[in-house]
Formats: structure tokens, C-alpha cells, sequence
């Protein structure tokens, strides 16, 4: 018998002073059993830090569709959004459709053997940014996951920080292509 998803709850406070958005989210999660608390985390991350009323998860690890995407009125692909170690062919394919994309990497020293390899097949993509989420972030934020979960953004000067009760996660980024 399969395995089935895991449901977490997130209230999500948004205050991006960057853009102007200051938006309370109740996002309903669906964790993959193959999926780690990381994972889950770098998906709330990622919708924190682009959120807004268009923004939704894609269906999960195992469909084709993005970790998260943003469609405008007419149907249009605006925005999507990965999350780990993608296949340079699906971001090429990506940035074919999408206005933006945008990929958090995560996993310490396997992501600079990933950018290495996919770097020279996707320098030509202009719409396509690439950041490193560092190991401290992540496993910080996967400690905060909880089936059901308050947290907090704030995003000012462009850095964020996730609070959740007492904890504060400061997050670290690193823009991998220019």
C-alpha cells in the first residue's frame, strides 16, 4: 500500500517592505513521504519570499508541474519557481514559458558540483536567476516545521528572516549567475 502525503498547516505572515506586501497566508501543505522537512520549508521560504495573490503551489514532487508557479489573468505563465538541484533541460524548457524563473538550490557542496555541470547550457537564459540557500538556513528552517505552524516573514533591504515563537531564522542567500 502506498504511502500517503502528510498535511501541514502553516499561518504565514508576510511583510515584504521591499515591495509593499504585508499579507497574512493559510497555506495547506501536502508533504511527499519522500519529501524531508527541508524540502517542505524551502517550498514556504520560496512562497515568502515571492508571495502575493496569484502565487500557488504546483502539485507535488511527482507531477510536472513546478514547485510553485504564478499565472496572470489570461492564463499566462509569470513566474516559476524550483526548488533543489533541477534538470537543466526543465529550466531551459522553463524559461521558454515563464517570464521569470527562479531556482533556490540547498544541499551544501552538492550545489556548487550541480552549478558547475548546468552553468554553461544555462547562461544564455536571461530570465532565469539561480540562488543558494545556505546549509545553516535550511536545516534551521526544517527545525521549525510543524504540523501546524505560525511563522513570520520579514523581508527589508532585501533580506528575509523567518520567526516562528522564539525562533528567528535569519535566511542566507547567494546569487549563483549574475
Amino acid at each position: 500500500m502506498a504511502l500517503k502525503a502528510t498535511i501541514f498547516k502553516a499561518a504565514l505572515q508576510v511583510n515584504d517592505l521591499d515591495r509593499h506586501y504585508y499579507q497574512q497566508h493559510a497555506l495547506t501543505l501536502a508533504r511527499h513521504p519522500s519529501e524531508t522537512g527541508e524540502r517542505l520549508m524551502v517550498r514556504v521560504l520560496a512562497f515568502a519570499l515571492h508571495a502575493g495573490p496569484e502565487l500557488e503551489f504546483g502539485k507535488g514532487i511527482s507531477s510536472e508541474e513546478p514547485a510553485l508557479w504564478q499565472r496572470d489573468a489570461t492564463g499566462l505563465i509569470e513566474l516559476i519557481i524550483e526548488l533543489g538541484l533541477p534538470d537543466e533541460q526543465l529550466l531551459r524548457r522553463a524559461c521558454g514559458r515563464a517570464r521569470d524563473v527562479v531556482v533556490y538550490t540547498y544541499g551544501g557542496r552538492t550545489v556548487t558540483h550541480w552549478w558547475e555541470k548546468a552553468s554553461p547550457s544555462l547562461a544564455k537564459q536571461n530570465n532565469l536567476r539561480v540562488f543558494e540557500i545556505a546549509p545553516q538556513t535550511t536545516a534551521a528552517l526544517a527545525a521549525l516545521a510543524d504540523r501546524n505552524m505560525t511563522l513570520q516573514c520579514l523581508i527589508a533591504d532585501g533580506e528575509a528572516q523567518i520567526l516562528s515563537g522564539e525562533h528567528l531564522v535569519p535566511v542566507a542567500l547567494t546569487r549563483r549567475n549574475p
